[in-house]
């Protein structure tokens, strides 16, 4: 299924690269957050402009498609992305570690949590940037022991990303009508 090499660390990125890209983050990530802004403003005055859409059978539910797809490929934190605490704590495993475990208890808090007609997420993904010292299967371990396996319907982008899928907790057994 997956290369056994996927699961492992990720080798850490030389100082150098690491500068360079925090840097062009520094720089680049606000134009990146204002197109991002831009374009969201401009997708919904076309909205306003496509109910007329409406008007052609099948045009709507394009439309929508359409939307779905752009939303999959933008990412408000793109790969290329290289935090301060990133720079700082390359190839240390501890802190992958606390923050792999912490994404995996953040994301347990949001499917477990239930609030009046809001329904919990039942996938998630957790990105390289949160396990890349400790590799995949710290990560996929973390979450297995809260209540996650691999998703099966969609392929993790290993080693880029983890996608994951709650498993149901199996209901009590009735020992009162044994």
């Amino acid at each position: 299924m997956y290369p056994e090499s996927s699961w492992e660390p990720v080798p850490a990125r030389s100082t150098a690269n690491l500068a360079v890209r925090f840097v062009l983050t520094v720089v680049v990530l606000p134009l990146h957050w204002a197109l991002v802004l831009v374009g969201t403003v401009a997708l919904l005055a076309f909205s306003l402009v496509g109910d007329l859409l409406t008007l052609i059978p099948g045009a709507a539910k394009g439309f929508l498609n359409g939307v779905d797809k752009l939303g999959d490929r933008v990412e408000l934190w793109p790969r290329w992305f290289v935090s301060w605490p990133e720079l700082r704590h390359e190839g240390d495993a501890d802190f992958y570690r606390a923050r792999s475990d912490d994404a995996v208890a953040r994301h347990t808090r949001a499917a477990t949590t239930v609030r009046k007609g809001v329904v919990p997420p039942w996938t998630c993904a957790i990105p390289i940037r949160k396990y890349r010292a400790v590799g995949a299967g710290y990560a996929l371990r973390a979450a297995e022991a809260r209540g996650w396996a691999l998703r099966h319907d969609e392929w993790s982008d290993l080693p880029n990303e983890l996608k994951l899928r709650r498993v149901p907790e199996e209901p009590a057994p009735d020992v009162a009508g044994a």
